[in-house]
């Protein structure tokens, strides 16, 4: 009885491990798993298989794993990286950091912008920040290349219709910090979004610097140096992405 309750307890269902192990989503996993592209020690996984400790699983004939090891790092980015793990970019952000573990960023901190950026090997965690439903708050540094008004001011709060993407952007933070500088924070990750915004404006971004997400701050860690997020700012992250 015992036994059977410790394996109840460790088995996990497999949309929940193909997300924890980074391959997608639960709800892309549950797709992948009715096109019979998962297997379970060889047998095709269907909704609600549990998967055991000790057992393969694989996709589309490659096997995927949950590293137990959880790793969470805060990165600061210099401008240059790019925000990817593939290797075709020769300036992409796993190479630059070398870690010995397998990790992938969280979201992009695009290739002009410096700033902090989260990596990990949890891939799930990583979807729920991601999710812009779930309106995780991300703080910038902004300095454009003329003097701010408050017109501008008031039009960076307010939803901004961008175009070229198809996309509004939703009322967010804005708060003057020099004549050329301003605080935001953003509830969304669109492509080049503050960028993008200051533009609609007619000003231009000269620096960009990322210094926090969520509960994260970027603090006083160097251009180019990574950390390992505290027990305490990785249980708080944790308790806000457990309440959604």
């Amino acid at each position: 009885m015992e036994e059977t309750k410790r394996k109840k307890e460790e088995s996990i269902r497999i949309n929940k491990y193909l997300s924890q192990a980074g391959v997608c989503s639960r709800r892309q996993a549950d797709v992948y798993v009715e096109a019979g592209k998962v297997l379970v020690d060889g047998v095709p996984a269907v909704s609600g298989t549990k998967v055991m400790p000790g057992q393969e699983v694989t996709f589309d004939g490659k096997s995927v794993y949950i590293q137990e090891e959880l790793v969470f790092l805060a990165f600061h980015k210099p401008k240059g990286i790019v925000c990817t793990s593939s290797k075709a970019e020769k300036n992409n952000i796993i190479d630059y950091i070398n870690y010995p573990e397998r990790i992938y960023p969280v979201g992009r901190l695009d290739k002009d912008s410096q700033g902090l950026i989260l990596l990990t090997n949890d891939g799930e965690a990583a979807n729920q920040i991601m999710k812009a439903r779930n309106y995780h708050e991300k703080e910038y540094e902004v300095t454009v290349d003329r003097r701010i008004t408050k017109e501008f001011m008031e039009g960076m709060r307010n939803p901004v219709p961008l175009q070229e993407i198809g996309a509004v952007t939703r009322r967010c933070k804005v708060k003057k910090e020099g004549s050329n500088q301003f605080r935001i924070i953003l509830t969304q990750g669109l492509n080049r979004q503050i960028r993008r915004m200051c533009e609609y404006f007619g000003y231009r971004v000269t620096r960009l610097k990322r210094v926090r997400v969520m509960n994260i701050d970027l603090g006083d860690l160097k251009e180019g140096a990574y950390r390992k997020l505290t027990p305490k700012e990785l249980k708080q992250l944790k308790e806000e992405l457990n309440r959604e």
